[in-house]
């Protein structure tokens, strides 16, 4: 387990296109298309907030490249096509760069948007590696590792570090999320040794986990572990409905458990032997520059941040800046050179991306987090020995 203890989010160079947007000469855009309402909310809301805690640094700063900068944001309402007309309009408002929902399903469409336009396009926290440049365009980026890491990352951890040697798998076919981090993580978890008992599958909004239960209960040979690849509102419902009827293993998963709803959900009684990794943890723990940042947000908000969501919002941000403070335009081909030839050390951790040709694939690390009676506990950040191809 590697640990990588970062503050956030300044820049180096490492060693080793577009014309940008047409806003108004003295300001520089940020347009955002997260979602603020909708089954993305709970991710893209709190990254907005990070996002607007950032542009208010900057400004008090001096702004970038000595111009004020001004974050737009309209809802993408957890629509792929609203996503992407929200997105046509802020670019035709002047952006300069898009912020896109964490999600590939969701925030592609802004990202292609971007990419016509030809300016920079990141997402906070889509792990799909389906976002990056191969399918979006050589503009666009993620500030969040690949579920090729996710998954590899908690596969490792429960083989080498837990000793678990089998697992019960359920796949939610919601949307690329689910399916891609459960595919990866069986892919490095065989590679190790371990054994797929069973690949079950779920469909989000179908409320009713009690085929998964009985074809879990009917199992000959009981799992080490169960690792469920879902979103909520069901994932709740899924590991529910699990423990109430008395199946006790360990439940594995991604980062779509960091949610606060979840862990209201399953409470003391039902959030125990939980692991799953993510994007940070509130806490000088994970990041000692970490009580510096809270304290700017509560004095922004009026309240601690109570999401990890927020800090990839916030870093994003300060991406873009840095990225077009060392192109020195908004141009989208040069600040998008700049994001590839840079290292960037921020909230959620230290990040560099791979050139274009690469696909744009994140190096970053992984939060890896255990609930214990509905609290998260920060394990610590992990790389995994070894990745899978995407």
């Amino acid at each position: 387990m590697a640990s990588l203890l970062v503050a956030g989010c300044s820049s180096g160079t490492k060693t080793g296109g577009g014309t940008g947007g047409t806003g108004a000469d003295d300001k520089i855009i940020i347009g955002s298309a997260l979602c603020q309402t909708g089954i993305q909310a709970p991710l893209d809301e709190p990254a907005l907030r990070g996002a607007q805690l950032a542009v208010d640094e900057l400004n008090a700063k001096g702004g970038i490249l000595g111009k004020k900068v001004e974050l737009i944001a309209m809802d993408g309402k957890s629509d792929p096509v609203t996503v992407g007309n929200v997105a046509k309009q802020l670019i035709e408002q002047g952006a300069d760069a898009i912020i896109a929902p964490s999600d590939f399903d969701f925030g592609g469409p802004a990202s292609r948007e971007a990419q016509k336009a030809g300016i920079v396009g990141i997402s906070p926290c889509a792990s799909s590696p389906l976002y990056g440049s191969a399918a979006l365009g050589d503009k666009q980026f993620t500030l969040s590792m690949w579920n090729t890491t996710m998954g590899a990352a908690t596969a490792e951890y429960a083989y080498n570090v837990k000793g678990w040697r089998s697992v019960y798998v359920i796949t939610d076919d919601f949307i690329d999320y689910t399916k891609s981090l459960s595919r990866y993580f069986i892919v490095r978890f065989k590679e190790l040794g371990g054994k797929v008992i069973f690949e079950d599958t779920y469909t989000q909004g179908q409320a009713d986990a009690s085929a998964q239960l009985a074809r879990i209960k009917a199992l000959k040979e009981k799992p080490d572990f169960i690792y469920i690849s879902s979103y909520q509102p069901d994932l709740a419902l899924i590991i529910r409905t699990l423990r109430e009827s008395g199946v006790t293993q360990p439940v594995v998963g991604g980062d779509s458990y960091d949610d606060p709803s979840l862990f209201e959900a399953l409470g003391s009684k039902y959030g125990s032997d939980i692991i799953y990794d993510t994007h940070g943890f509130l806490s000088d723990e994970a990041n000692p520059k970490y009580s510096e940042f809270a304290a700017a947000y509560k004095k922004k908000f009026g309240s601690d941040p109570d999401a990890v969501w927020i800090m990839p919002g916030y870093d994003v941000v300060m991406v873009l800046a840095q990225a077009m403070e060392k192109a020195g335009t908004t141009d989208g081909a040069a600040v998008a050179k700049a994001m590839e030839d840079m290292t960037f050390d921020c909230l959620t951790g230290k990040l560099d991306w791979a050139p274009a040709d690469k696909g744009h694939e994140p190096n970053k690390a992984a939060a890896l987090v255990e609930l214990v009676a509905g609290k998260p506990k920060f394990l610590g950040w992990v790389i995994p020995e070894k990745i899978p191809a995407p």
